[in-house]
């Protein structure tokens, strides 16, 4: 028989990606052992409404006021562990009905909060980081190495790009600084820039000039600083040998990426248009494009944030109202726009519950699915937006197979780290590590 790559089985993207389950006579294999595992981050912006998002909260009174971590009492957090089954979903949750299976929803998680920063900059770009305050010098930030790159060092090292980021900002104002647009960091001040262009995030997986531009770089950066190394000192070629280093790590990837150039070649994916797409229509796109790439085996590790932090230029919330609408602005006035904002949150929602579709759909090597293999997790650094409360965070991990436990409502006790968390998913992982920034433990609950 012919051997046929499943990857010419790809449909998609400008339209709806078809993603068949796995077949032998396609893979070649059966072997368990070539399912690699991966993690993804769905970041919601500026929090959700309380009273639709978290059990219990239904009738509490709207919060007012910007009073930040003062506000740890709306969070009506259980100052002990509760671990319950997770079977009525709130009216922003409902979307994750046919999921409860396979997901968990974890409350009372607080994000590290370093004064004398802005709220909403603060909680994008120190996410992934929770850095213990005050602890890194140079900064006015909380923010160290994110984990996903923590996480890429382990998984991603066979992989053409160890991590790749994804934006639905559509606009390109800039009218707010870089922490309030990204929520990967390779360092502090070291920014991965995330791409908001579908187009240019397609040339980025499937374009050969892509490639080509590449190494026309690094061959003349290594040519040059070759050239530049015979002159320096023994403790200027120690630090030209780290230079190397990290060179040498982009003509790895673009060599892997290469070999994959054959096999991607056949891929059936349209490229995205230039015209413009309405909002719902852009988010799933760049969310095809997420899952393509961990599919084929491009990445193990994505960060994907639906909307920026504070981003006042409006959006045309197809759908939803008849005119465009700034989310960040709603959310000051809660009180008087609260339905609008539910519908905000509940259209966040169902992109995240379109992309579980897809995952779980994609039958992998061994019989799983790719959410099987995939820890997928929906949060926000905010617990509600109109106060800029930073504890009691919304979060729910979907995915991760047999690895965890699932379909469970996890209320944690009040003032346990989110950085508990990312400590958990990074052991989960294959990390050996036993604390990640201010962790002070694992969410034992989480695990089989």
């Amino acid at each position: 028989m012919r051997h046929t790559s499943r990857r010419t089985f790809l449909r998609g993207l400008s339209g709806a990606a078809l993603a068949l389950p796995w077949m032998e006579s396609v893979a070649g294999t059966s072997s368990a052992a070539a399912v690699p595992q991966r993690m993804a981050h769905f970041y919601v912006p500026i929090g959700v409404v309380r009273r639709g998002f978290f059990p219990g909260e239904a009738d509490d009174i709207i919060p007012k006021g910007n009073l930040g971590n003062v506000m740890k009492s709306l969070g009506k957090q259980n100052p002990k562990l509760s671990v319950k089954p997770l079977r009525d979903l709130t009216p922003t949750m409902r979307p994750l009905e046919t999921f409860k299976q396979k997901i968990n929803l974890i409350t009372g998680m607080d994000r590290t909060f370093q004064q004398g920063t802005d709220v909403h900059a603060q909680c994008a770009s120190c996410y992934l980081s929770s850095a213990r305050p005050y602890t890194i010098k140079g900064t006015a930030w909380p923010l160290d190495r994110t984990l996903d790159h923590m996480v890429a060092d382990h998984v991603g090292r066979k992989t053409p790009f160890s991590t790749l980021e994804f934006s639905c900002n559509s606009h390109n104002d800039n009218k707010e600084s870089i922490y309030f647009d990204n929520i990967s960091w390779y360092g502090t001040s070291h920014l991965a820039p995330s791409i908001r262009d579908p187009r240019r995030m397609y040339h980025r997986l499937f374009s050969s000039r892509e490639i080509d531009r590449y190494r026309d770089v690094t061959d003349l950066v290594l040519e040059d600083a070759k050239s530049l190394s015979k002159d320096l000192g023994v403790s200027d070629r120690n630090k030209f040998a780290e230079y190397f280093e990290s060179i040498r790590t982009i003509e790895t990837q673009m060599d892997r990426l290469e070999k994959m150039r054959a096999e991607l070649a056949k891929v059936d994916f349209e490229e995205p248009p230039e015209a413009y797409l309405p909002r719902g229509e852009y988010i799933r796109l760049m969310g095809d494009l997420m899952v393509v790439a961990l599919q084929t085996g491009l990445t193990n590790v994505t960060t994907f944030m639906v909307g920026p932090e504070r981003w006042d230029t409006p959006y045309q919330f197809e759908g939803l109202f008849d005119k465009p609408r700034s989310h960040h602005q709603m959310s000051h006035n809660q009180t008087k726009m609260i339905d609008d904002l539910l519908k905000v949150d509940l259209f966040h929602m169902q992109q995240y519950v379109y992309l579980l579709e897809k995952m779980d759909a994609i039958e992998q090597a061994d019989g799983t699915s790719l959410l099987d293999n995939t820890l997928f997790t929906y949060g926000s650094g905010l617990g509600d937006g109109s106060t800029h409360q930073y504890n009691d965070l919304p979060i729910i991990v979907a995915g991760g197979g047999i690895r965890i436990k699932a379909g469970q409502h996890i209320n944690l006790p009040e003032g346990t780290p989110l950085a508990n968390l990312w400590l958990t998913q990074a052991q989960l992982l294959g990390l050996s590590i036993n604390e990640f920034a201010d962790s002070t433990g694992i969410v034992d609950q989480l695990l089989s």
